[in-house]
């Protein structure tokens, strides 16, 4: 269990945050949403509004997600009407990638680098799947669903990508670019995907009906990736809409109208976090807003981001100890350990005592 605290409100107003991403040193955190707004706070200070810095994006189409690259000195930005930009760390400047007639028109859905940072991967709500580098622009990697890409997540370690579906399944993108479709995932509705662990050569899949499953990447060959046991989640309440990377190979789901859920990848355990009834005896009001981003600086210590921009932070539960309780507790511990502390001094000066004592054990060995 977590405590809850609001830290503050970007604005005073709604500002339709989409997601956000945070930064591969964890210093800061890139939002975006509707109308081209994208607004860059700190992720440990994430209440402190003199370190935001406000973004130009020239641009009033829906930002709908972002990428960072793996060494963090710019970010991706894909959104509707092929919004495809680059965020610069380097002056905070927002502008177009090159090549983005191949995309005109198409409304991007999902984008993410691959862990050697050389290319990215560019979904579309219609199911096209685009890699991208800055020299060579975008180039379809045919194979399409039919459907939404819901997400893209990259596996640490290797250059293998997984993809989320509405309706068409679960891909994986090779090293050489290549999307194959994993058979017997298009029954269900897949609304996220995470590759949380570097250690472990898979990816889990979060979909409406609160169902999970683990992608098995095959690393020599990714045709060969398969999916697990699928788990149902019966007992948690609402349903998955969202997921980010939690703290120490964990990913932390988002589930509507107002909670999150932490999955351990390493022991395969699904824990609650935050609570729907928590969440709204906290604050009905700010719970009964969408949960745009969470993140973390440490195990259940960070931040939850609403779609209207306000900042909650949580902490680990403290337990409060009643004084006249503490007070009972020291004075039995001083009861029992003074006097065991003067007998012993007393026998460690006392040579009659130690003869004696020595006489007894002689007498107990025979």
């Amino acid at each position: 269990q977590v405590d809850l605290s609001l830290e503050s409100s970007i604005a005073n107003y709604d500002l339709g945050i989409s997601t956000a991403a945070v930064s591969p040193d964890g210093e800061s955190v890139l939002l975006i949403g509707n109308e081209g707004y994208a607004h860059l706070i700190s992720a440990k200070n994430a209440g402190d509004r003199s370190l935001d810095v406000e973004l130009n994006s020239a641009r009033e189409h829906d930002f709908n997600d972002v990428s960072w690259h793996p060494r963090g000195e710019a970010a991706l930005i894909a959104g509707d009407f092929g919004t495809a930009m680059r965020y610069e760390k380097i002056d905070h400047s927002i502008t177009i990638v090159n090549g983005t007639g191949s995309i005109l028109g198409r409304d991007m859905s999902a984008v993410e680098w691959r862990s050697a940072g050389d290319y990215a991967y560019f979904a579309a709500k219609d199911g096209e799947v685009w890699r991208f580098s800055e020299g060579t622009g975008f180039m379809s990697l045919g194979n399409n669903a039919n459907s939404e890409i819901t997400g893209i997540s990259c596996h640490i370690n290797y250059d293998i990508c997984v993809v989320s579906t509405l309706s068409s399944g679960l891909g994986v993108i090779g090293a050489t670019h290549n999307l194959t479709w994993i058979s017997g995932t298009k029954t269900d509705t897949w609304i996220d995907v995470d590759c949380p662990d570097a250690q472990l050569n898979e990816c889990v899949a979060f979909g409406s009906g609160l169902r999970m499953i683990s992608i098995q990447l095959n690393t020599v060959d990714h045709t060969k990736s398969s999916v697990g046991d699928m788990v149902e989640y019966r007992t948690l309440e609402g349903d998955f809409i969202a997921s980010s990377r939690g703290y120490s190979s964990t990913s932390i789901i988002y589930l509507a109208p107002s909670s999150t859920v932490r999955y351990d990848s390493v022991d395969d355990i699904a824990k609650v976090q935050i609570s729907s009834t928590q969440f709204s005896d906290w604050d009905s009001v700010i719970s009964g807003r969408q949960i745009s981003y969470v993140w973390e600086n440490n195990f259940n210590s960070g931040f939850l981001l609403t779609s209207n921009g306000n900042i909650v932070s949580f902490e680990p539960h403290e337990v409060q100890i009643d004084n006249s309780m503490m007070t009972t507790i020291i004075l039995v511990a001083v009861s029992v350990s003074v006097p065991g502390v003067i007998l012993g001094l007393i026998y460690m000066n006392s040579p009659f005592l130690q003869r004696k004592y020595n006489q007894f054990r002689k007498k107990i060995k025979k």
